[in-house]
């Protein structure tokens, strides 16, 4: 969601709730959390939430299940990709030289 869209959405919400805030601040804050949320996806949670509740809609409440959804496949997108990493890493892994160890031991003063 870009910044008119966040616009957009706090003025469908201030329509509704006239003592919402549409400041800039709120703006911001709004659209750090909402950057990555399909527009379509939050009018339609503001749109069920204006039906069901006399009180504005947080951002967590805009982001809906949908939002919780995108996180989880975030996740689970990064965690393959880690597994990944360490997959290829595993590969390439060669045990020490010989005497590494030793070596080691002798700089620590053990024997």
């Amino acid at each position: 969601m870009d910044k008119a869209e966040v616009i957009d959405l706090l003025i469908v919400i201030k329509e509704n709730y006239p003592n919402f805030d549409v400041s800039d601040e709120n703006v911001e804050r709004h659209l750090k959390y909402l950057h990555d949320f399909p527009f379509q996806a939050a009018i339609r949670n503001v749109d069920e939430h204006i039906r069901t509740s006399k009180y504005p809609p947080n951002i967590a409440e805009i982001r809906g299940a949908l939002g919780e959804q995108i996180e989880r496949d975030r996740m689970k997108t990064a965690t393959e990709e880690y597994f990944e990493e360490r997959a290829r890493a595993r590969q390439q892994a060669c045990p020490p030289p010989p005497g590494w160890k030793e070596s080691i031991y002798a700089r620590l003063g053990r024997a």
